[in-house]
């Protein structure tokens, strides 16, 4: 009976083998061969190693075939050692041919080219799937040194005005309402709607909690921590425009002590928040029970009991790539949540690369494994509670704990191969759908991490590396989006208490680099949309280039009595022309309402809008253009000569 059912085993496997190489092999030929780029695609690299053993497969019994009746041919004519070195090749050929059919292929280090506008999973928040980016250069100091008496974080090297700036305009783009009290608004009654808790907004006497990062706290004085600047941005909103009192907002990190230059930056003005962690009120403790497990049943963590005990939640964590999850984003940032008991080591067995390229492990970065993110994205006291999601991708890091970069794509650089006209990414990233903001920031480091970065390329250390690009780093993006991508043997349900996950947001990848675009942006699917506002610093030497515009240097410059403005919008726009004085003061301003594509001319002859010719100078020209794509705006000097 053993041998019967040892006989049908092997006979299975081996149909199962040719079945799987024969189709790999067909597949990969149909989809390569027309278009030889799709070779970099995902599925195309998973269909690979079948395909190339079926192959070897293939050469090894045609040549181990060969070469026996060549040995047999040899030995028949006497020729007794050709015949044998004939035996010993198919001897060769023959274990070829069997490794290749029990050898399991690895998987490679690094995944490939990202399939756009494939949108996966059920969007979220009040325009579902809507993720909102803000840049403005004006934020950071491009010259900190971040050394001692210079460091990111001080205020001469955050604009306090310009961060309260971005994070109203970009509350108000996220719900489509005019004023910060009417997107807070909208933000809460929103989640009370969804969460069956009725038509209602905030009220007074309902807790608030804030997760921030401050996990550099172990790494040192240059570590990028959550930005000050963005505490007191978001602790000024909820208190000031949404009316939460003080008392009632908890902030802080679980797991690290609130940075000193973060406690003293916010608590004068807001001294009855409670400060986790910090010199200031602390009241944090742990739930008495573990309240958190791992689908797998790997697990099972403590929680904060503010967070049980809160009816909101918002999650700031930082613009950031990372040596083992790939990148480190909301998702990310609740290892400290769960480390508030002890600390969250066991939780990175489920991450892509567990133990960070040393060798004890071996990188997990097949697609439908366990990921520990997608029971935190989905917990009822962690995700379930989140209200908004907040990336601060004012510095951004280079890892979990270590110092801001500055970037190479544009609009931060000039999109070339070096950091020569780099700068820091000036962001913030806003949601209300944990998935399509996550989906987001990992085109954005992807694109700019790549295996080629100058500093963070390959080969990848714990310290430096392309992570984003590690296999497997969007994998618990597939399965937060959609249920249909979750291993075989797993039901999510981070509660243990029946109630399984559905889809958490929507997923999907950007068209190109260059345009971000998504398919709802698109017009071509129900998937995630992006609203960008982004302004470009530019200087004398380049022209001039966004989503949808284009500015060209004005002729002539320097000029006597006037000058020609040459730009081209690639799609309708209102333009908006400003010229500014050396001392920034505006003394010449004109608008055009609903232009169509084209290329167009405007002429300024030297006056202000007084008609009174300017005296002799600098100037600073400003053009900015607003369209579906966002709002860019484009300076340029000028000199005017009597």
């Amino acid at each position: 009976m053993k041998t019967i059912i040892s006989f049908l085993k092997k006979f299975w496997y081996r149909v199962l083998f040719f079945a799987l190489g024969l189709g790999s092999l067909l597949w990969f030929l149909i989809r390569v061969i027309p278009k030889p780029s799709r070779a970099a695609y995902p599925c195309m690299k998973a269909a690979a190693p079948l395909a190339s053993s079926f192959v070897m497969y293939l050469i090894g019994i045609a040549s181990f075939t060969l070469f026996f009746r060549k040995a047999r041919e040899k030995i028949i004519q006497s020729r007794y050692l050709l015949g044998l070195l004939f035996v010993i090749l198919g001897l060769a050929a023959g274990t070829v041919a069997i490794v290749n059919t029990t050898n399991r292929s690895l998987a490679t280090d690094y995944q490939g080219y990202q399939v756009g506008n494939e949108p996966i999973g059920e969007g979220k928040g009040i325009y579902p799937g809507r993720v909102v980016w803000m840049h403005d250069p004006d934020a950071t100091n491009q010259h900190c040194s971040n050394v001692e008496d210079d460091y990111w974080y001080e205020d001469k090297n955050t604009d306090q005005a310009v961060v309260n700036a971005m994070l109203s305009e970009g509350l108000q783009k996220l719900t489509g309402t005019s004023s910060d009290k009417n997107a807070w608004d909208a933000i809460f009654r929103y989640y009370n709607k969804t969460h069956g808790r009725g038509d209602k907004g905030y009220t007074i006497g309902e807790e608030i909690v804030i997760k921030i990062n401050m996990n550099a706290v172990y790494y040192g004085e240059d570590g990028t921590n959550t930005s000050p600047q963005i505490c007191y941005a978001i602790l000024n909103q909820l208190i000031n425009k949404a009316g939460v009192a003080q008392s009632d907002i908890g902030i802080g990190d679980p797991n690290c002590t609130m940075i000193s230059n973060a406690y003293e930056k916010c608590s004068p003005v807001f001294p009855d928040v409670n400060y986790w962690n910090s010199p200031g009120p602390d009241n944090l403790s742990a739930t008495p029970t573990e309240v958190i497990f791992g689908s797998d049943g790997s697990s099972s963590d403590h929680l904060p009991q503010n967070y049980v005990e809160a009816e909101y939640m918002i999650n700031i964590p930082i613009f950031k790539k990372h040596h083992r999850a790939g990148i480190s984003l909301t998702s990310k940032n609740h290892f400290g949540s769960i480390a508030i008991i002890g600390d969250a080591w066991h939780l990175h067995e489920s991450l892509p690369v567990p133990d960070a390229h040393e060798e004890e492990k071996p990188p997990n970065g097949d697609y439908g494994v366990y990921r520990c993110f997608v029971d935190i994205m989905g917990h009822k006291d962690l995700g379930g509670k989140t209200i908004l999601y907040l990336i601060d991708g004012l510095w951004g890091s280079t890892n979990w704990g270590h110092p801001p970069i500055k970037w190479r794509m544009a609009p931060f650089g000039d999109g070339g191969t070096t950091m020569a006209n780099a700068d820091y990414p000036n962001s913030l990233f806003l949601s209300q759908d944990p998935v399509a903001i996550q989906s987001v920031c990992f085109d954005f480091l992807y694109e700019e991490f790549d295996l080629d970065h100058p500093t963070e390329g390959d080969p990848s250390t714990s310290h430096k590396g392309p992570f984003p690009h590690f296999a497997g780093t969007d994998d618990f993006l597939h399965q937060a989006a959609d249920p249909e991508n979750w291993p075989p043997d797993i039901e999510y349900d981070p509660e243990n208490d029946g109630s399984v996950l559905g889809s958490l947001g929507v997923h999907e990848h950007w068209n190109n680099a260059t345009d971000k675009q998504y398919s709802k942006n698109l017009g071509i699917g129900n998937g995630i949309e992006l609203i960008s506002t982004y302004v470009v610093n530019s200087t004398d030497e380049v022209d001039f280039a966004a989503d949808g515009f284009r500015l060209y240097p004005n002729y002539p410059n320097p000029f006597s009595e006037s000058t020609t403005i040459h730009y081209f919008l690639a799609i309708p726009s209102t333009v908006q022309i400003r010229i500014f004085n050396n001392s920034g003061q505006p003394i010449y301003a004109v608008k055009f309402h609903d232009r169509m594509v084209g290329k167009y001319e405007f002429v300024w002859d030297g006056t202000d809008n007084t008609g009174t010719p300017v005296p002799a100078g600098t100037y600073i020209l400003s053009i900015q253009v607003s369209n579906t794509r966002g709002r860019f705006d484009m300076n340029k000097k000028m000199l005017v000569m009597r």
